[in-house]
């Protein structure tokens, strides 16, 4: 924390407490005042809905909304159809949950909320209400009141009092990216340090643009936020998904080239350290990059099916070098526009994607399914053992189980956060327990209960403005004011709370023991299916002739590499070494230049390159580790030689950048290309 930084900033965490906690008070005192069944509802929604960013607080609300709508709705629908049959009603409320859970870890995004408050929420209305069917609609009704109450407050809240806008903290992560992306382009082009710092840079790019990814997704929602600077982060962010590919492309080059090549290129090493100072200076102006990319042309050779190795090698080069350019400039210059609060749609760029802005997602399918099964089995369990047991008080066991694998389903291992889930929720039932017979019946103004309430949740919001221990306030927060359950009038019961404090705790260890059997997988078999999603994918891009997908390959394999970083100790070294290089990535996104340069070739050449792609996505489907089949490199080689002289100019420089590039990502060892001239010569 620095002293320069504005006080609002240096204390950002204390004032998020304390909004918080306002926010969930006037929610209380609104509820009371108009009669609301369960008022703390309202109170336990601000906590759950509030977040440090305005824009964040007002997506979660919106999302929070909808699926409280949705789970409503299906809560009337099922509970008193088949409140006669509980145990048809169990099944179909663990189905619907383990269905929405399913949905919201396939959408990935915080819209994913949506799904899986639309379930769980079926079961926080519908197991209390199972003795009480017909007033299922009443209590559906005010449940929904209850927390629109609550999203109320927290966003006038978070955006009267000392808004913080997201747009600022996209704005920041972005120009530290770029900060970071030219530093690592530069060490690239001059070929500074060791491979090994280079690599975790670009992990690190990566991971972070996943992180971008995420928090730009609430700048819809942030009513602090200019259009204009909405629209040029987006471009920025395309931007980005091939800036990275692009420098790993250039480091591959120089890497194949070798030292004693670019001595023999002096007009070469002088362009790369004038593209190094280039990225590395402030400097903007148009002219500038018209400059490198003039010098970047001179360089480049027409290539015959004699040209070298080496001289094939040096054109990839040079064509990645002006994709540099030009993602530099485009990048420069929306910035600049943004700051300047111009309109980015009147640039000229010169980057532009065939797929739109939309982000591209990975998607496990079969863990998705193992995750919701969990949840519903346990859900199902949960209900035998409440029913079995005749438990007045057991409806909280299976609404634990629905809450508890619905949260933290996402994580690789979700066990594990379900307990420490279950210890903080004992933690707050002790506190609970304080409150309700040792503090509350003393209290008979609701002035003087909001002061003894403002020590415990003014720290819980603290908590939960923290990213390390967000999770913990969440769930201090929202345990302590659901299970105190204030309303207008003291009703305790200690035997009852007790009651429920045990079915509470029930539900999240059983909870625990299913998911440990339904996901007991754990890092490694998730890295390992992420490796093995990566060559499917690229087996697909080989597959599709036609579509003109690149920024929306770059966006799903980047994403799925930034979900790798967070397992790579799991992988093996030669997994590892092909992450480290972004090789799936460089791969694939080479295949679509080289489908784009497909319209303007020769059938010939046509015919020779789509057999090397039939033959590389066979290969592709088969991966179990290790290398690819030699058969793949001879075809590869064949498809070069016949590239090299197909007489269209600009396709032959799409094919050859593509056809060098696959042949470097997945043969980085092989020996040199040699012409076909060359070798019937030896």
């Amino acid at each position: 924390m620095r002293a320069d930084e504005p006080f609002l900033v240096r204390h950002a965490d204390l004032i998020f407490a304390l909004k918080t906690f306002v926010a969930s008070m006037l929610a209380l005192v609104i509820a009371l005042a108009m009669d609301l069944p369960r008022p703390y509802w309202a109170m336990a929604t601000v906590y759950i809905t509030s977040q440090p960013l305005a824009g964040a607080t007002s997506s979660k609300a919106f999302f929070r909304v909808m699926g409280t709508l949705v789970g409503a709705i299906m809560t009337v629908a099922l509970v008193p159809n088949l409140s006669d049959a509980p145990e048809l009603l169990c099944l179909a409320i663990a189905l619907w949950v383990g269905l929405c859970l399913y949905l919201s870890l396939l959408d990935g995004t915080p819209r994913s909320y949506v799904f899986m408050l639309a379930g769980y929420t079926v079961a926080l209305i519908g197991f209390p209400s199972v003795s009480e069917p017909g007033a299922i609609f009443d209590t559906a009704v005010s449940r929904l009141e209850e927390i629109a109450l609550g999203i109320i407050c927290a966003g006038l809240v978070s955006t009267i009092v000392f808004p913080r806008s997201v747009a600022p903290a996209v704005a920041h992560r972005v120009d530290s990216w770029l900060v970071d992306a030219r530093g690592l382009g530069s060490s690239v082009l001059l070929r500074e340090g060791t491979s090994e710092p280079r690599r975790g840079k670009r992990l690190k790019l990566a991971t972070d643009i996943v992180e971008i990814d995420t928090l730009s997704t609430h700048l819809a929602y942030d009513r602090l936020t200019d259009r204009n600077a909405v629209t040029g982060l987006g471009e920025i962010r395309l931007r980005m998904l091939t800036l990275l590919p692009v420098i790993a492309s250039i480091e591959d080059r120089l890497a194949a080239l070798g030292a004693e090549a670019l001595q023999r290129q002096p007009a070469l090493e002088q362009l790369l350290g004038d593209l190094a100072q280039w990225v590395m200076s402030g400097d903007s102006a148009r002219r500038s990059a018209d400059r490198i990319r003039n010098a970047i042309t001179e360089q480049q050779a027409v290539l015959d099916d004699s040209a070298s190795w080496e001289r094939i090698i040096t054109t990839s080069l040079l064509l990645r070098l002006r994709e540099l350019v030009d993602l530099s400039r485009d990048c420069r210059e929306l910035t600049e526009a943004i700051a300047e609060n111009r309109n980015v749609s009147t640039l000229d760029l010169a980057f532009h994607s065939e797929a739109g802005a939309a982000p591209v997602r990975h998607r496990d399918r079969g863990l998705a399914l193992w995750s919701a099964a969990g949840a519903a089995i346990a859900i199902l369990i949960c209900c035998a053992f409440w029913i079995g047991a005749g438990w007045p008080d057991g409806a909280s066991a299976p609404m634990m189980a629905a809450v508890a694998c619905s949260f933290f389903a996402a994580q690789d291992e979700p066990a594990r956060f379900i307990r420490t889930f279950g210890l903080w929720s004992l933690v707050a039932i002790v506190v609970v327990a304080v409150y309700l017979f040792a503090l509350v019946p003393a209290i008979s103004h609701l002035e003087v209960l909001i002061v003894a309430l403002a020590p415990t949740f003014l720290l819980y919001g603290f908590l939960i403005s923290r990213p390390a221990t967000a999770g913990t306030g969440m769930a201090l927060a929202a345990n302590t004011a659901t299970l105190l359950a204030l309303q207008s009038t003291y009703s305790a019961d200690f035997a009852s709370y007790a009651n429920s404090a045990v079915a509470f705790f029930v539900g999240v260890v059983i909870a625990e023991l299913v998911t440990r059997i339904a996901r007991g997988v754990g890092a490694e078999w998730i890295a390992n299916r992420l490796v093995l999603s990566g060559w499917k994918t690229i087996a697909v891009a080989a597959e599709r002739r036609g579509k003109r997908d690149r920024a929306e390959f770059a966006g799903l394999m980047l994403h799925r590499l930034g979900l790798l970083v967070q397992r790579i100790a799991f992988l093996s070294e030669s997994d590892r070494r092909d992450a480290d290089s972004l090789v799936q990535l460089r791969i694939g996104i080479n295949i679509i230049d080289l489908r784009r340069a497909r319209y303007g070739l020769a059938a010939a050449t046509i015919a020779v390159i789509d057999d090397m792609l039939d033959q590389l996505a066979k290969a592709c489907r088969g991966y179990a580790g290790g290398g690819m089949p030699s058969e793949l490199l001879t075809s590869v080689d064949r498809a070069l030689a016949r590239a090299v002289k197909d007489p269209n100019d600009s396709a032959r420089e799409d094919a050859l950048i593509g056809l060098v590039g696959i042949r470097r990502g997945l043969f980085p060892d092989a020996p040199a290309y040699r012409p076909r001239t060359e070798s019937v010569a030896a």
